[in-house]
């Protein structure tokens, strides 16, 4: 896979997961994205960068807020965006996938968005597709979201500013999150001194603990002395069998209150990728309070996007 996502100078050609790429491959993001930050409070909101060049998002899944980032991040760098609605699409007269691949890259497209149900749709198409195509992963069934992550990364950089020192935990669906999954190997990457996943047994992969993390069972011994709490969904599309008691059962075993965040750091901050379920995984005072940075992070998504595609689109080379 890492040999996929670079070229031969050992740039990014893909984006597809986070695992195999190095410090300084994220690092380059981080801090290429801190360039952009800027750029919304222009008042022209472009810059040339991938003028001439075409982005086609294909969303085989629904999500307004990750097609839309990745939307804006385009137009931002004066691209040309195509965005198909898989729904009413040839894929869904018979048309395969590859099918689909091949006549828009007879249309001379540079970048393919994919986000897809099926773990590993991103890694196909970038096998299949033709070597001049860049391949970004907006999410593929339980695997990885890394663009997500990055600008997770990305918020807790701009809030931190040095990783090395902080205890961070993911709370919640671990089990069928593939944002846990990318952040827990960005986190790992980027030398944080600890990683937590707090949940319940059921909602907790097995062996866990060999993806660098420590396991806790209850939100008082998880939250305690962190500096980063990330809150992550519960994954109800995803759920294949009755994992939990109730909604309400969670909340009180595992929802973020102000009295549980009072037992991590006075300065923690507080992070949810969205869409948030309040009084399901986070109270309403948490998620709008003065620790929340939760629209911090969707602000933040725009500016890493266009990293990954800039980075992307300006390694041209062939891959590994």
């Amino acid at each position: 896979m890492n040999n996929l996502q670079l070229n031969k100078e050992g740039k990014l050609h893909h984006f597809i997961t986070i695992e195999g790429l190095s410090k300084e491959i994220l690092t380059e993001i981080l801090d290429t994205a801190e360039s952009f930050l800027g750029i919304s409070e222009q008042p022209v909101k472009k810059v040339p960068l991938l003028r001439g060049k075409t982005i086609v998002n294909l969303f085989f899944e629904n999500s307004t807020r990750t097609r839309t980032t990745f939307e804006l991040a385009a137009s931002r760098l004066s691209a040309d965006v195509l965005s198909i609605n898989i729904a009413t699409s040839a894929t869904s007269k018979g048309e395969s996938l590859l099918d689909t691949i091949r006549n828009l890259e007879a249309m001379h497209v540079d970048m393919f968005v994919v986000r897809h149900a099926i773990s590993g749709a991103g890694h196909f198409i970038a096998q299949n597709t033709a070597p001049h195509i860049s391949v970004i992963n907006a999410g593929d069934g339980q695997h990885a979201h890394p663009t997500q992550a990055m600008l997770d990364m990305f918020t807790i950089r701009q809030y931190k500013h040095d990783f090395k020192p902080l205890k961070v935990a993911i709370i919640g669906d671990i089990l069928h999150s593939r944002v846990a999954r990318s952040q827990i190997q960005a986190l790992n990457t980027l030398g944080v001194k600890e990683i937590r996943v707090v949940a319940p047994k059921t909602l907790l992969p097995s062996h866990v603990e060999q993806l660098g993390v420590k396991v806790f069972n209850t939100m008082e011994e998880g939250l305690d002395d962190l500096d980063v709490i990330i809150m992550v969904r519960l994954q109800k599309e995803r759920m294949t069998s009755a994992l939990l008691p109730s909604e309400q059962e969670y909340f009180k075993c595992f929802g973020l209150t102000e009295e549980r965040l009072k037992l991590a750091k006075p300065d923690a901050i507080v992070m949810h990728p969205g869409p948030i379920n309040r009084g399901v995984e986070i109270a309403s005072s948490i998620a709008d309070g003065p620790q929340s940075v939760i629209l911090q992070q969707v602000s933040n998504g725009i500016a890493v996007r266009m990293a990954i595609m800039t980075l992307t689109l300006q390694n041209k080379g062939d891959s590994v």
